[in-house]
């Protein structure tokens, strides 16, 4: 049933593996997939991971730092994994503790550890609970509940319906009641633990706050406003005492006051909803079983793994260096081809003449390719960035040729036609780099979608950037995805193009509400290239992760 289950140190040592019979191909592409994808992205709130026809089931375990991967055929349905892989984790576990107090862990990473008869006999006892717990068989008439049943029991007699309606009445005026009491103003209740009593401006009135918790322990919160203090359930000296954890392992209901004043930060800071609770389940996989230091609380060592997987998830596996990239096709004598999709109105065209602006900056000439030929202006709004980019870097000083040039053949044509003739036209001409402007769309569109991916199919850019609004919360990831399924269903390629890099504008318009960086890297699993920060063509930034995260987090 299982192809293969392997036991690895997060240093990346394997300390025990299995492969299943029959089994030939190695797990070690299926298993690096899933280190890179999930586990070095700070992806691992869902415990499930997919590459090729493999199913991975994987579990971490903080105290040791070691990490669970058990392996099987996607098409297959295992009821038993979950549980099969905590019994190996709690099995194993002990048996590495034990070996590692008696040996040493020089001695342990030289020998071959046994764990096989271990595993065996609890993969066994799965399975065979799996089997005990199948479908139950059809019952017959004479076993169900119709059989014992007589024609007496099924006369409504008239004291019964009068009954039933008797009791029908009593329902109805008690939902009346309940909707009566609905409306009510609901009683002053008792506040329970202490209570710090505040006097309002003129003095002659008090309000009562609560500061006790579930269990009614309560502690006086104190005035700080920083975000350890925000998130901390418990505040001031008593709340900070209480949390202490001192040699404690870590557990999730620990962590889950925390985790839930953080997921409702990350929503107000605009990361979308279900991606703040990915975040936050992952913070809580990754600390879960993790051995606290002395005087050190819980919500400062939540609030800093939250800090360290947000970096982690600005700063993605693959990194977009445009400059080199273009030095490298002047070499191969051919043109570096970038594609610009996005929603209608984010702000394409205007970035698209900044990065013309910033290529011109670095000594390469610049091919504009107007391929939007829906919206009305969008030639004639080219042609403008066209003639200024001119102006400030004239002709005169560039052995008489424009740096910039446009390409364009009118509205109503086939985008993928105009951007094939830009591309030839860009390589007779020895230009450096050619931008492909594309029409706004929005992500239910199927006609334009299905004529973006042909464009990208037929031309293949070295580089497709989707440009969005740093302003859009749960949005962002609903045109990533669908961005990303349009490029994918409609490519003839076994291995489609899809978003390379993400270009987010109107960044100097939201103050602290940063999230969208969040949402969209999240999504993707792709860099942000550039920051829109302002209206002149100056106003280009790289994106500053930790500045980022900084800002997320602040109260």
């Amino acid at each position: 049933m299982l192809d293969f289950f392997t036991i690895f140190s997060k240093g990346g040592i394997v300390l025990w593996c299995f492969q299943g019979a029959g089994v030939t191909e190695s797990f070690t592409g299926p298993v690096n997939a899933l280190i890179r994808s999930v586990i070095l992205q700070e992806r691992s709130g869902n415990s499930s991971f997919s590459h090729g026809g493999l199913s991975l089931k994987y579990k971490l375990d903080n105290e040791f730092e070691l990490i669970f991967v058990v392996g099987f055929q996607k098409i297959l349905t295992l009821t038993y994994v979950d549980k099969f892989i905590n019994d190996v984790q709690l099995r194993f576990r002990d048996r590495y503790k034990n070996e590692l107090e008696q040996k040493g862990a020089l001695k342990l990473l030289n020998n071959s550890f046994e764990f096989e008869n271990d595993f065996k006999v609890l993969l066994s006892v799965a399975e065979e609970s799996s089997k005990a717990r199948g479908p139950a068989g059809m019952r017959t008439f004479e076993q169900s509940g119709k059989s014992q049943k007589t024609v007496k029991s099924m006369i409504e007699t008239k004291g019964g319906d009068k009954g039933k309606e008797q009791g029908g009445k009593k329902n109805k005026n008690a939902k009346k009641e309940g909707k009566h009491s609905f409306f009510k103003s609901p009683k002053p209740q008792k506040p329970k633990g202490k209570q710090n009593r505040v006097w309002n401006n003129g003095g002659s009135s008090t309000r009562d706050l609560d500061y006790s918790d579930k269990n009614g322990n309560g502690s006086p919160n104190g005035a700080e406003q920083n975000l350890e203090a925000q998130f901390d359930p418990g505040g001031g000296l008593f709340g900070m005492l209480k949390g202490l954890v001192g040699s404690k392992s870590l557990t999730r209901e620990d962590m889950e006051p925390v985790l839930e004043k953080m997921k409702d930060h990350l929503i107000a800071k605009n990361v979308a909803a279900d991606i703040a609770s990915q975040l936050c389940d992952s913070v809580a996989k990754k600390l879960e079983g993790k051995v606290m230091g002395t005087f050190t609380t819980v919500a400062s060592t939540v609030k800093q793994a939250l800090q360290d997987s947000l970096v982690q998830i600005l700063q993605p596996k693959r990194r977009v260096d445009i400059l080199r990239d273009v030095m490298e096709a002047q070499s191969q004598r051919r043109p570096f081809v970038i594609t610009f999709c996005g929603v209608n109105g984010v702000g394409k065209s205007t970035n698209l003449a900044k990065i013309s602006f910033w290529l011109i900056e670095n000594g390469f000439t610049v091919l504009i390719a107007a391929c939007d030929t829906f919206r009305a202006g969008a030639v004639e709004q080219l042609r403008t960035h066209q003639r200024r980019l001119n102006s400030l870097h004239p002709p005169e000083k560039h052995g008489g040729r424009p740096v910039v040039q446009l390409y364009e053949k009118g509205y109503g044509k086939d985008a993928a036609g105009i951007a094939m003739e830009a591309i030839a036209y860009a390589r007779n001409q020895a230009f450096d780099v050619v931008l492909v402007d594309t029409a706004g769309r929005m992500q239910d569109n199927a006609p334009l979608m299905t004529a973006l991916a042909k464009l990208i199919a037929v031309n293949m850019p070295d580089l497709v950037l989707f440009v969005g609004e740093a302003l859009v919360g749960n949005e962002a990831v609903d045109q990533l995805v669908k961005f990303n399924q349009a490029l994918a269903d409609h490519s003839m390629s076994d291995k489609p193009r899809l978003i390379d890099g993400i270009v987010l504008t109107k960044f100097d318009t939201i103050d602290d509400k940063v999230g969208a960086a969040i949402s969209m890297t999240y999504i993707t699993g792709q860099p942000i290239v550039f920051v829109g920060t302002g209206q002149t063509y100056n106003d280009l930034r790289s994106l500053n992760a930790r500045a980022v995260v900084s800002a997320l987090m602040k109260a």
